[in-house]
């Protein structure tokens, strides 16, 4: 998989992961019609799922902290 096949596959995952419906199924998807048969697919859908959870850590960082503090 080279780096654009990997950002199209990001943007798909950060688009569809607030939406009702799997994201994972659209990285998957997006596998099929990329036409990519790369042997590291689960290990990019992981790092791309943490990526996913930082970025929505950093932008609820206020609200987090102020549920956690009490």
């Amino acid at each position: 998989m080279n780096w654009i096949e990997a950002l199209l596959l990001g943007l798909i995952q950060g688009l569809t992961e607030f939406l009702p419906v799997s994201s994972s199924g659209h990285i998957e998807i997006g596998h099929a019609l990329l036409d990519i048969h790369d042997s590291n697919n689960l290990v990019f859908t992981v790092l791309v799922h943490g990526a996913t959870v930082l970025s929505t850590i950093i932008v609820f960082r206020k609200e987090l902290y102020h549920l956690f503090s009490g």
